[in-house]
């Protein structure tokens, strides 16, 4: 793909150089774009001299899909109404959230940039809301972002269910544009049997330079089975070392996370530390390899304490249920630096409100990492009405 790719949605005749896309126009092979089929899909015009602002497509649980080749890229989406405020949400791939709730008032309208990271020739956008509303997309390759690579079990995966979800899915709502999350975890994986299913190995086929892979095991590695169970201070730390290695040789960073900790409380009213000595094994590696390490481990025992024991249905088996009337509170911006210790180099600043704590606590764990840094922002009025 050499020019970016251009589609104005609605009715009515495209602006120059974009394919139109109406509420018919569905996807096939051959035509390599359009909506799945999935939802429901409207559209509207009104008087407007722009024809990119002209018209619209309402498009309510829709998927757009793009064939592209595999790769990173950045989508911008143009969203607004003549008449009426819109309201809309963009998960891409199979439910990764990149935009949440963008507002436009009435007569205005606001483009939001995402990168996508694409795997399987089709780039595909989620849209959903209150009052969704999609004007234009343009969709350029950007061989210049980085990829920022998730190995992990079911805490971490995308899952099918919303708002039952992984915190990998909720990641990306706190980048911007030059990064791309590839969420590789999956359901019920040890650091062990990871390997052993041969899934290590197609993010290092893809990795490169500058790439993260940010890694989470430990739920898994503690149960009985041969696939699955390690050692915390042997076998876990060899696999562990595993991917730090594999990384490194690729010229990628490795970032440790200790695994999210399971909704159990003793009679006091604490969270239980079930996975012990595995969460201590993964410090002592990371000090050991002078690796980045994120305590989401204990991060997520101080949010089942705050949420307490009647809450089972905001928190289940370690995982968040993405309840965004909690997680509406604090507007952060996340700082990555592609080298370790070098300021002033390239970043990924994005400002967002998190639906997925898991997803804040990875922003507020890596304060003390050389890598990480966190910067706290005044919450304005126009971010209290969700212009993420």
């Amino acid at each position: 793909m050499n020019s970016p790719l251009k589609f104005d949605f609605g009715l009515g005749e495209p602006e120059q150089g974009f394919v139109k896309v109406q509420p018919d126009t569905y996807y096939t092979e051959q035509t390599g774009y359009g909506f799945d089929g999935s939802g429901t899909v409207n559209a509207r015009e009104r008087q407007h001299a722009d024809k990119l602002r002209r018209s619209f497509c309402i498009p309510v649980h829709a998927s757009f899909i793009v064939n592209v080749p595999n790769g990173n890229y950045t989508a911008a989406v143009t969203m607004g109404d003549a008449i009426a405020p819109a309201s809309t949400t963009i998960r891409t791939g199979p439910g990764r959230l990149a935009v949440y709730e963008a507002e436009a008032p009435a007569g205005q309208y606001i483009v939001r940039s995402f990168a996508v990271h694409v795997n399987d020739g089709k780039l595909r956008l989620t849209f959903s809301g209150k009052a969704p509303r999609v004007n234009a997309i343009e969709i350029k390759e950007a061989p210049q972002a980085s990829t920022l690579f998730l190995a992990g079990d079911s805490t971490v995966c995308d899952q099918d269910v919303f708002p039952y979800a992984g915190w990998g899915q909720m990641l990306p709502l706190y980048l911007n544009a030059d990064v791309a999350v590839a969420n590789e975890a999956k359901s019920g994986r040890s650091s062990k049997s990871f390997i052993g299913e041969g899934r290590l190995q197609p993010i290092l086929e893809r990795m490169k330079p500058g790439d993260y892979l940010f890694i989470q095991f430990g739920h898994n590695d503690e149960k009985k089975d041969e696939e699955r169970a390690t050692l915390p201070f042997t076998t876990y730390k060899e696999h562990l070392n595993r991917y730090i290695e594999e990384a490194r040789a690729r010229g990628a960073i490795p970032v440790l996370l200790t695994p999210v900790q399971r909704r159990k409380f003793n009679d006091q009213g604490h969270v239980m530390d079930t996975h012990g000595d595995y969460s201590i094994a993964m410090k002592e590696l990371a000090l050991e390899k002078d690796v980045p390490l994120i305590d989401l481990a204990g991060k997520s025992a101080e949010l089942y304490e705050q949420l307490g024991m009647r809450h089972p249905s905001r928190c289940s088996c370690g995982r968040i249920r993405a309840n965004l009337s909690i997680f509406r509170k604090e507007l952060r911006t996340i700082r990555i630096s592609r080298n370790l210790g070098r300021s002033g180099s390239p970043s990924w600043l994005r400002r967002g409100y998190g639906n997925c704590r898991w997803s804040r606590f990875i922003c507020l764990s890596g304060s003390d990492l050389r890598i990480i840094q966190i910067r706290l922002h005044k919450i304005y009025d126009s971010c209290r009405r969700n212009q993420l």
